[in-house]
């Protein structure tokens, strides 16, 4: 199989537990570090699935490595290669596909509660589960756009996800490990700090607790929908 493509835009924000999902069902992958400065590819012949993860900066920023970003989401939606996209991913994804991506009304920094669409769509992507546990660190949102459907949403934030039938745009992570977050709760203490006063953020010790299981139950839910997403790989 080609293998899947994963843009890396930030040093500690990288594909965590899908590249460990990957490598378990033999699937290869390769990362690109733009914040590296490595080249995004020009075309997506030679990859059978394309992954964008999260970053602090915005998509409404004016950074050079957007519009060629955009440009390959759109090439990949017109060959039918399977998108996925975390967080400053999903938002990637929303104004490929003509959507908006706006200020939130608070920022969602740490774990809370995501409820699942009770509809066909929803089911084909997460089977039985009707809520779940996530992992967030976004002050934006994105729209839904036409012809993709809202998978989950939280009480801060009503769009976390949505999906076509190939492909699948995150706001919240579901594929943070237990390093990931003690490094983005311990690298990030000055946010969390300045924003404590929101009830959708929590501070670096509340992150932390009962970390292992909180990480194995999102697991599972991330092989839910992992498994979805591999399906329509180009071989």
């Amino acid at each position: 199989m080609k293998p899947v493509v994963i843009i890396r835009f930030f040093p500690i924000e990288g594909p965590g537990y899908f590249a460990t999902f990957l490598d378990n069902n033999h699937i290869p992958w390769k990362v690109v570090k733009v914040d590296q400065a490595e080249a995004i590819p020009s075309t997506l012949q030679g990859f059978s699935g394309l992954v964008l993860m999260g970053g602090p900066m915005s998509v409404n920023d004016d950074l050079p490595w957007i519009p060629q970003v955009l440009g390959l989401i759109q090439q990949a939606i017109e060959l039918n290669i399977p998108v996925l996209g975390h967080c400053l991913g999903g938002q990637l994804m929303t104004k490929a596909m003509g959507g908006v991506v706006t200020q939130g009304p608070i920022k969602e920094l740490g774990w809370g509660k995501v409820d699942v669409m009770n509809h066909p769509v929803a089911k084909a992507w997460l089977g039985d589960i009707t809520e779940f546990e996530a992992f967030h660190w976004h002050g934006e949102t994105f729209s839904i756009p036409e012809k993709a459907t809202l998978l989950f949403s939280s009480p801060y934030c009503a769009h976390q996800a949505f999906a076509t039938d190939i492909h699948l745009a995150m706001q919240c992570h579901v594929e943070v490990t237990e390093e990931m977050v003690h490094t983005w709760s311990t690298l990030n203490a000055a946010e969390i700090e300045q924003n404590l006063s929101s009830p959708a953020v929590q501070t670096a010790q509340a992150m932390r607790e009962r970390l292992p299981q909180r990480i194995a139950a999102l697991n599972g839910v991330a092989d839910q929908l992992y498994r979805k997403w591999i399906q329509a790989l180009k071989a």
